[in-house]
């Protein structure tokens, strides 16, 4: 039986999945991305859904999303300052990866 083999292109600075991998390969983002979903969430509640994450690196981890436009940060004037966090279109065509991930986690792994 002949298999079919596929030559996929080297994985170079033009590769898909490097690109890919590079806005959505940091440890925590997915899990940030899945607890946003279609939602709108402040940076307390968000500390609170993403148990295990510094505080540290919760802000750095939304500071890289809000600068690849994965996420929306809203800033209210107000004392205390208030923050909410929503998706944004290209960070709303990550569900479907998250998603997946998610599926494959129920049905492998817990």
């Amino acid at each position: 039986m002949e298999k079919n083999l596929r030559i996929n292109p080297p994985c170079d600075d033009n590769c898909p999945v490097r690109a890919s991998l590079t806005l959505l390969g940091g440890k925590w983002t997915l899990m940030i991305l899945f607890q946003i979903n279609e939602g709108v969430m402040r940076y307390g509640e968000l500390k609170m859904a993403v148990t295990g994450i510094s505080e540290k690196m919760l802000i750095q981890e939304l500071n890289m999303l809000v600068e690849n436009k994965l996420v929306i940060k809203k800033v209210y004037p107000q004392i205390p300052p208030k923050v909410e966090y929503r998706l944004t279109e290209l960070g709303l065509k990550t569900m479907p990866i998250v998603d997946q991930l998610a599926q494959f986690g129920l049905e492998n792994l817990v």
